[in-house]
C-alpha cells in the first residue's frame, strides 16, 4: 500500500495561508498614515455632536408631547378664561337681575368656589401632564436605544397600568366637565339671540320690543323671588351692548373649547399609556426569555468545558 503522507500543518503556517487569501498577496502589509476626518466622526468611531443631537432627536417621545402640549392648552384656555368669565357673570347679574345680594348670596359662594377649584385644576394637571411626559421618555423603544438594554419590573408595569386607569377616569371627568361648561355659553346665546330679535323688530310697529325678554329666574341660578329677574326690550339690548356680557359670551366660549381639546388629549394620552404598557409588558417577556436563554448557553458551556478537561485528562 502507498505510504501517506504524514505532514502536519502548523497553526502558524495556517495563519499565514488564511492571510494570503484574503489579500491575494504576500508582500507586507504597509500602514499608511490616515488623516483625520473633518466632520462629526472621527477616525475612532465616536459620534460628534450632530449625531448626538440626531440621536436624542430620536429618542423624544413626540406623541406624548403633543399631548402634553394639547393638554396645557386646554387647561390653560379653560381655567384662565372660566375664571375671568365667571367673575363678568357675577356682575352682570348683579347690575341688572338681581340688585338683591342675599338673593345672589349662595350663587356668588359657588362661583367663588368655582374659581378655586380651577386653581387646583390648572395645578393638578400641570404636574400630571408633566408625570406623563416623563414616562413616555422612559416607556418608548428610543430609550433602550440611547441608554442600552433596560429591565422592567413588576412595580414600573403596575405603575404603567395605575396610570392608565387614572388617565381613564380623568377622561370621563372631563367629558362632565366639557358639558357642563357648554351650559353657560347656551344661556349667553339665548340672550344674545334674543337682543337680535329686539335689533329686528325695531321696525316693525306691530310688535313692541317691550315684550320680548329674558327672565333668568328660569336658568334656577337665582331664586324666583329675585329683583328684577328678567329684563325685556331696550334694557336687555343694552345689556347685550356691554362690555361684560360680550367679553363673559365669548370667554365661555373659549373655556368650552379648552375643555373639548383638554378631552382629546387625555384620550390620546390614554391611546399612548395603552401601548406603553402593551410595550412594558411584552418586554418583561422578552426579558424572561433572554434570562432563560441566556442561563440555557452558560450551562451548556460549563458542559462543554468540563467535556473538554475530562478529554484533555484522558489524552
Amino acid at each position: 500500500m502507498p505510504k501517506r503522507n504524514s505532514a502536519v500543518i502548523t497553526r502558524p503556517e495556517m495563519e499565514i495561508g488564511r492571510y494570503h487569501w484574503m489579500y491575494r498577496s504576500s508582500r507586507p502589509h504597509r500602514y499608511h498614515h490616515v488623516p483625520a476626518l473633518r466632520g462629526n466622526i472621527s477616525p475612532l468611531g465616536i459620534q460628534g455632536c450632530f449625531e448626538c443631537c440626531i440621536k436624542c432627536l430620536g429618542g423624544v417621545p413626540y406623541a406624548s408631547l403633543v399631548a402634553t402640549i394639547l393638554c396645557f392648552s386646554g387647561v390653560a384656555l379653560f381655567c384662565g378664561c372660566g375664571h375671568v368669565a365667571l367673575t363678568g357673570t357675577v356682575s352682570i347679574l348683579e347690575q341688572h337681575f338681581s340688585t338683591t345680594a342675599s338673593d345672589h348670596a349662595l350663587l356668588s359662594e359657588v362661583i367663588q368656589l368655582m374659581q378655586y377649584v380651577i386653581y387646583g385644576i390648572a395645578s393638578f394637571f400641570f404636574l400630571y401632564g408633566i408625570i406623563l411626559l416623563a414616562e413616555g421618555f422612559y416607556t418608548t423603544s428610543a430609550v433602550k436605544e440611547l441608554h442600552g438594554e433596560f429591565k422592567t419590573t413588576a412595580c414600573g408595569r403596575c405603575i404603567s397600568g395605575m396610570f392608565v386607569f387614572l388617565t381613564y377616569v380623568l377622561g370621563v371627568a372631563w367629558l362632565g366637565v366639557f358639558g357642563f361648561s357648554a351650559v353657560p355659553v347656551f344661556m349667553f346665546y339665548n340672550i344674545w339671540s334674543t337682543c337680535e330679535v329686539i335689533k329686528s323688530f325695531q321696525t316693525n310697529v306691530t310688535v313692541p320690543g317691550d315684550q320680548i325678554c329674558v327672565d333668568i329666574r328660569q336658568y334656577g341660578i337665582i331664586p324666583w323671588n329675585a329683583v328684577p329677574g328678567k329684563a325685556c326690550g331696550p334694557i336687555l339690548e343694552n345689556i347685550c351692548n356691554t362690555n361684560e356680557f360680550y367679553m363673559s359670551y365669548h370667554l365661555f366660549i373659549v373655556a368650552c373649547a379648552g375643555a373639548g381639546a383638554t378631552v382629546i388629549a387625555l384620550i390620546h394620552f390614554l391611546m399612548i399609556l395603552s401601548s406603553n404598557w402593551a410595550y412594558l409588558k411584552d418586554a418583561s417577556k422578552m426579558q424572561a426569555y433572554q434570562d432563560i436563554k441566556a442561563k440555557e448557553e452558560q450551562e451548556l458551556q460549563d458542559i462543554q468545558s468540563r467535556s473538554k478537561e475530562q478529554l484533555n485528562s484522558y489524552t
